[in-house]
């Protein structure tokens, strides 16, 4: 398993292509607060919860100064198709090899069905403006974790 990150830490800069073919780096968002959360796949059934609740709670998020991110291992025309059939108004990024997932610790040994493998553990990494870890929180449940992370971050 790839070392976790931890408040306080620097998080590693990235620049990956969002489901549009742009590229998108981090330091672009710098002096805002980000979330960053990382998913295992697109259309499936717990991370089209997790993306809607995350769109269903973006004008919150932004009016406490928050931006999110997605990303996913995903291919760039699979995250635009997510994206149009479920209207997500935030950036999804691919990270096909999962470079970034493993930088920033949200890959390693998985366990589903009594089977352990290599996979995308479900994240949520909070940076404040200059790119330090305010809140990091690992094998998040898709089901709730935006109710519980606006209240971890207190936001109404």
């Amino acid at each position: 398993m790839t070392q976790q990150l931890s408040a306080g830490d620097h998080a590693p800069d990235f620049t990956l292509t969002d489901a549009f073919g742009n590229s998108v780096s981090l330091s672009e968002f710098r002096g805002e607060k980000v979330v960053v959360y990382f998913y295992p796949a697109a259309a499936t059934p717990g991370c089209t919860t997790q993306a809607c609740d995350f769109r269903d709670n973006l004008s919150s998020l932004a009016a406490a100064g928050y931006r999110v991110l997605g990303v996913s291992p995903d291919a760039p025309d699979k995250l635009r198709a997510f994206s149009e059939d479920e209207h997500l108004t935030f950036p999804l990024l691919s990270d096909e090899d999962h470079t970034v997932a493993e930088a920033w610790g949200a890959w390693g040994e998985k366990r589903n069905y009594g089977k352990t493998y290599e996979g995308l553990i479900r994240s949520t990494v909070v940076l404040d403006g200059d790119g330090h870890v305010a809140l990091a929180q690992y094998n998040v449940k898709a089901t709730g974790h935006v109710a519980k992370l606006r209240r971890d971050l207190g936001v109404s």
